[in-house]
């Protein structure tokens, strides 16, 4: 076994001048030619940090936010966030130089190369920033989302055939045919577009497939598509010098101001182009807008599907469409925002904005100690007119045990006098449940309730803590009932360090909502300990249980 590593971390920065070349007839920076030096600066990166040759594996949910111009400068920064085994995940950042404008965010994966017979074991990266960490942390996050993508499209997919909303929506006068969509297109893989060992570079085969993509995108607008995100570009095999790559982009669905075009490519060498034998070497969705001289953005016409496999691709683009709009709606956390619904569409980002919320909220600079009791430790931290709330707690039993005990919630109600009765609603897996919790009722209101998700993450190593995130959901089958006020948890939860095989650390964070002001606020005056006696009451409870293992 062979591991790979570098002293410095795989981070890479490169500046590149827009010059005409690369422009398109805009003179803004066409989003191939980005693409091509995204991926240049992510595999660099990658390389750095495993001393070996990497293949770029995807490319995820690129967001194309700002246009360079021809003259501009543009910055591109690409660092190794975490290694696995044998592939990293990289996030590559373009910026304008000057002015400081985000042109493109992108995670991509790369796996290392092994040399000869031996096996690859990559190096973990070594985490030199609060920052470096906090991404470290939620890499592992993004990669759960990667792994199970496939099942929550295909969960929404069957859910689409179960509706049966096939036909009505298609009988627009106006609506076009898939098929007028479709564009092919044929490349020869010449030594320029590959490295040194041959293999296309990832980068060229996405420019390639953007030029088609926008191509048949243009066919519904009459004007030039502009590219405004890529679902994911996924490499499922290598191409090589003197492959021909055939290039089949299709219109699958339009959504008012915007269209998906997906991208099929196929490989064959001269014997494979011959017997018609291809190699499917990439697929990719991509998503287009337009506009017109004003710089309005235009709307495109319905599609109208043909063919049993348009009619897939059809419902497919209203799937990954609904993942996409559920994944930015996990970017909000304010108080006044509904609590996030539980749907199939955005089960993996509902869980994942609630670990990540937990993990920005315990790593934020500024934390105050308001109170020392007991050995308790009371933090505050406010910003921008938030308060958030960090009790810290030594506790004498081994951090798998607080873990196991507090990260299940009906048993709660044992050490937290807030609690009144709790329930699960829904076991979604073993790694995540939802819960109904009733709360006592303070002076002159009705007593609340709250609908939870509770996430649970065991440490990938010892330097990790365990986590429990909690944050508010909606579920149709649990409405708000008059009986009770609807209250909800905005940010909340567990980090539990080990010190010794003995003892742990437990922090319990809370981003302040209205119905947890009363009680930081008396404690923060002087005329209540309710935090601290509460504090006391789970550590005893923990303490008490974890005896009896």
């Amino acid at each position: 076994m062979e591991g790979r590593g570098a002293a410095a971390g795989g981070d890479v920065c490169m500046c590149q001048t827009v010059f005409p070349a690369h422009a398109n007839h805009r003179e803004e920076l066409s989003a191939g030619q980005l693409l091509k030096w995204m991926d240049a600066t992510a595999c660099l990166a990658a390389e750095k940090h495993a001393g070996v040759s990497c293949v770029t594996a995807s490319m995820d949910d690129i967001q194309f936010e700002e246009a360079a111009r021809v003259g501009q400068i543009i910055t591109i920064k690409a660092k190794v966030n975490r290694a696995f085994k044998t592939s990293m995940e990289v996030r590559v950042q373009d910026i304008l130089t000057n002015v400081e404008k985000i042109v493109s965010v992108a995670y991509a994966t790369y796996v290392a190369k092994p040399v000869g017979a031996k096996k690859i074991e990559l190096e973990p990266v070594k985490l030199l920033s609060a920052e470096d960490q906090l991404e470290h942390t939620l890499a592992i996050e993004r990669r759960r989302i990667r792994l199970g993508y496939e099942q929550v499209f295909q969960n929404l997919m069957q859910e689409s055939n179960k509706e049966g909303d096939y036909c009505d929506t298609f009988e627009v006068e106006d609506a076009v045919s898939a098929d007028l969509t479709h564009v092919q297109s044929i490349e020869l893989v010449q030594p320029p577009h590959a490295n040194h060992h041959g293999n296309t570079f990832g980068g060229q085969v996405m420019a390639w497939m953007e030029t088609v993509a926008s191509i048949s995108a243009s066919r519904l607008c009459c004007s030039y598509p502009i590219l405004k995100s890529v679902n994911m570009f996924k490499f499922w095999g290598p191409s090589v010098v003197g492959d021909r790559l055939v290039f089949n982009a299709i219109v699958n669905n339009t959504f008012q101001n915007s269209v998906e075009v997906g991208v099929r490519v196929e490989a064959y060498n001269c014997e494979e182009w011959i017997k018609d034998q291809a190699r499917h070497i990439n697929s990719a969705f991509l998503i287009f807008n337009a506009v017109n001289d004003k710089g309005e953005l235009l709307t495109f016409p319905r599609i109208k599907p043909t063919t049993e496999d348009s009619m897939r691709r059809y419902h497919g683009a209203i799937a990954r469409r609904r993942i996409q709009l559920a994944r930015k709606c996990m970017m909000s956390a304010k108080e006044d925002k509904p609590s996030d619904p539980w749907e199939t569409s955005n089960q993996a980002y509902v869980s994942y904005s609630n670990v990540a919320a937990l993990t920005h909220l315990a790593a934020k600079p500024g934390w105050e100690v308001t109170s020392t009791l007991d050995g308790i430790k009371v933090w505050t931290h406010e910003e921008g007119g938030v308060l958030s709330l960090k009790v810290e707690m030594q506790v004498k039993i081994p951090s798998h045990l607080a873990f196991s005990l507090l990260s299940d919630f009906t048993f709660r109600q044992e050490w937290d006098k807030h609690f009144l009765t709790c329930e699960v609603l829904q076991a979604v897996n073993e790694d995540e449940k939802i819960y109904y919790i009733t709360s006592p009722p303070m002076t002159g209101h009705k007593p609340r309730d709250f609908v939870i998700l509770v996430s649970q993450r065991q440490p990938c190593n010892p330097s990790e803590p365990y986590v429990v995130a909690v944050k508010s959901v909606t579920l149709t089958s649990m409405p708000p009932s008059s009986e009770y006020c609807r209250s909800k948890v905005l940010c909340a939860g567990f980090q539990i360090y080990s010190d010794s095989n003995s003892s742990c650390t437990v922090c319990y964070f809370n981003q302040v909502t209205s119905g947890v002001m009363p009680y930081l606020a008396a404690n923060l005056t002087g005329s209540s300990k309710s935090i601290e006696d509460t504090a006391l009451e789970c550590m005893k409870f923990l303490e008490q249980k974890g005896s009896k293992y």
